[in-house]
């Protein structure tokens, strides 16, 4: 297992903990997408924060969307996540590029902007639940923080990190989401505040050679820390020949004829993937002997 998201309680049960390593998830979506440098930070944090919100679902058909839309020159960040922690997006701007900020480090919040954030989860019922924030700092683990806070009443704490390589690869990407129990104690909470404030960052520990289980247990192994399980999570697109083919079908007889009489092939692109799929003016034929 490469890159894994470790579910953790601590502090019997008052602290439910997530963490996880997302190198590889990060450099493929980097790859897919021919992102620059600080669209892969910001497209990478919310992938890794997303591949553990999915983990936190419980039906198997369950899916959680994120988008982040800002006046920053990236043009919003879309991705969306399974509860098997499969995660796929797309950047608005993968090209753009903006200097550092003041620290000389690749300026996310720059380059998302001011704006919102807005996360649905479908759950299988008769409409999904969209609950949308102001953006805070625009910094990913920040926003994703508040949203906890403000949409579902769960103090938690986020970390996300991107190290990039001096040749634009992914060097390091992880992060972790702690959340604070309805019945938590006091002490336990001022204990977590304070051990948060002082860690390093997430790819600090990364680059040591921690792995999600080292960077748990030494956030809150003083509370005790109980490791459930360990999962494995990935960039996945599940866009296929047949599922678009689908689609043009549901677009229905008129469109479709117009096509066709066009006389031209057609080509359609995942947003996900970058995946191509074309289709003859025949194959377009056989498709609208389908439509109803």
């Amino acid at each position: 297992m490469s890159d894994y998201i470790v579910r953790a309680t601590a502090a019997n049960d008052q602290i439910r903990a997530f963490a996880i390593t997302s190198r590889e998830m990060v450099e493929k979506a980097r790859q897919l997408h021919e992102t620059s440098p600080v669209a892969t930070a910001a497209f990478g944090r919310l992938l890794t924060g997303a591949a553990m919100m999915g983990s936190m679902m419980k039906g198997e058909k369950d899916i959680l969307t994120i988008r982040m839309r800002g006046d920053g020159p990236i043009n919003g960040i879309t991705v969306t996540a399974d509860s098997g922690s499969n995660v796929k997006g797309y950047v608005g701007n993968p090209n753009v590029i903006i200097p550092p900020n003041y620290l000389g480090k690749l300026d996310v919040g720059a380059a998302i902007g001011y704006g919102t954030m807005s996360v649905t989860k479908d759950l299988g019922m008769k409409e999904p639940y969209t609950s949308q924030i102001n953006l805070t700092t625009s910094e990913v683990a920040e926003d994703l923080t508040y949203y906890f806070a403000a949409s579902e009443q769960v103090p938690s704490a986020v970390a996300l990190g991107v190290l990039m390589e001096k040749n634009n690869t992914v060097k390091q990407a992880g992060g972790f989401i702690l959340q604070l129990m309805p019945f938590a104690e006091e002490k336990v909470i001022s204990f977590l505040e304070d051990k948060v404030n002082k860690i390093s960052s997430v790819t600090d520990m990364l680059e040591k050679g921690m792995t999600p289980e080292d960077i748990l247990e030494e956030v809150v192994g003083e509370l005790g820390l109980k490791i459930n399980d360990k999962i494995p999570t990935a960039y996945k697109c599940n866009c296929s020949r047949e599922r678009v083919s689908r689609a043009l079908v549901s677009i229905g007889k008129k469109e479709l004829n117009d096509m066709i009489n066009d006389g031209k092939e057609i080509n359609i692109n995942c947003n996900f993937c970058n995946t191509n799929y074309a289709f003859s003016v025949a194959e377009l034929k056989e498709l609208y002997k389908k439509c109803k």
